[in-house]
Order: C-alpha cells, then structure tokens, then sequence
C-alpha cells in the first residue's frame, strides 16, 4: 500500500468547549481589527496598519527606526511596509534615509507633521481600544489575554519577538 491508497487519518475534532471558545475567539478576531480600522479611517484618515508605522516610530529613540525593525513592530512584510512607507511619505509623515551604522540599510524616519498626526490621532485610537478591550475584562484578565496572545504568537512564530513581551 502506497501512501496515495490510505485513508486520511480523521482530525483531532473539537470539542463543545473548544468549538465554542474558537468560534468566539475566530468572531473577535475579524470584527476587532474592522471596528479599529473603521475608527481610525473616520477620525485620522489611516488604516490601522499606517497607525502602528507611524506610532512606532513615534516611540523610538530619535523617533527612528530601521524598515527591517519597523516591520516586525508593525507586524507586516518589507514590502507591505514599503508601500505604506511611500504613502505616508507622499503625505509628509515620515521620509526615509540610509542608516547611518551602515548604508546598507533603510530607515524610517518620523517627520514633525508625522508627530503632529500621531497626536492628534492617540486619542482616538485609545478610546477605541479601551472601549472595545480594556473596560470590558476585569483586572485579573489582562494577564491571561497577554499570555494566551503570546501563546497563540508562539505557535504561529516560535522565533517573533512576542509584543508585549518582558
């Protein structure tokens, strides 16, 4: 018997529990980044993508960053982050320049109409993220959702840097 004439093997099928905890977890993790992605695109005309370029450059030393780092922070490919990275630049909120360490490399840098624009669009984006996540778990259920999510990171990235992480 080759292995083209076996039967596959039946998955590991979820149980009532499970299913009901993925289904729960698979429903939050569409509507969630919609519902941040709609209050940023109303309010500061960004994607929640272009949010995080800009916000983490404005928490860097010197409010720069190498693309290479700047695109695991952002959670996003070199090319994704490159397309961004033109249309923020198009927009005046960052420029790019070598890397002064070495040529080779490409930094990010967050211009002071980018600043401006962080500031103005934090609020917002806070409130968002309070009243969609933060104000409805109790205290103690922040530690379980950071290491469920860092978890959940592990399995997909054993090697990533967990957000979050100490």
């Amino acid at each position: 018997m080759n292995d083209h004439d076996r039967e596959p093997e039946d998955p590991h099928w979820l149980n009532e529990r499970e299913l009901a905890a993925w289904r729960a977890f698979s429903a939050a993790m569409i509507k969630l980044p919609a519902a941040l992605d709609a209050q940023l695109q109303r309010d500061a005309e960004l994607n929640q993508f272009e949010y995080l370029v800009l916000a983490g450059l404005s928490e860097s030393p010197g409010r720069t960053l190498r693309m290479s780092t700047l695109a695991v922070l952002a959670n996003g490919s070199l090319s994704r982050l490159s397309h961004v990275v033109k249309r923020l630049e198009n927009r005046g909120y960052l420029r790019r320049e070598p890397c002064a360490e070495d040529g080779r490399y490409t930094n990010a840098v967050l211009t002071d109409e980018g600043w401006d624009k962080v500031v103005a669009t934090a609020p917002g984006h806070v409130t968002a993220v309070r009243s969609l996540v933060v104000d409805v778990l109790e205290p103690e259920q922040f530690d379980q959702l950071r290491e469920i999510s860092r978890r959940i990171l592990h399995a997909m990235d054993p090697d990533l840097g967990c957000p979050g992480g100490d």
